[in-house]
């Protein structure tokens, strides 16, 4: 009886491993892309740049270095004007509001403040 359980068990298990497996549904329309993001040592692999290239793309990065520093300084020239024109405009403000209240004052101390009586 412990000899046809035996057999029985092993049989199943020869059956299913024997059995024809369906292979993982895999795309093959798909090509997978692996990126890397290391830069070709060879000189003739693709992605390589010339000395060149290399020399054209440091100028261009001083360039565009220098560029930077030429707008700053741009930046700051009209900040600086314009705080100019802005200092100059209270001034004469200033001095227009000056002249009013001396203006206010000359004319309050001319005309004589006499009240009125009303009855």
């Amino acid at each position: 009886m412990k000899n046809l359980v035996f057999a029985i068990l092993t049989f199943l298990v020869f059956l299913s491993a024997c059995s024809k497996q369906e292979p993982a549904s895999f795309d093959t329309n798909q090509e997978v892309k692996v990126h890397y993001d290391t830069v070709a040592v060879d000189s003739f692999s693709a992605g390589a740049t010339s000395v060149d290239i290399v020399r054209q793309i440091r100028m261009s990065s001083q360039k565009y270095q220098d560029s930077i520093k030429e707008a700053i300084k741009l930046q700051a020239e009209e900040k600086r004007i314009k705080d100019e024109l802005d200092k100059e405009n209270k001034k004469k403000q200033d001095d227009e509001k000056k002249k009013t209240d001396e203006e206010k004052k000359k004319n309050a101390a001319e005309t004589p403040s006499t009240p009125t009586k009303t009855e």
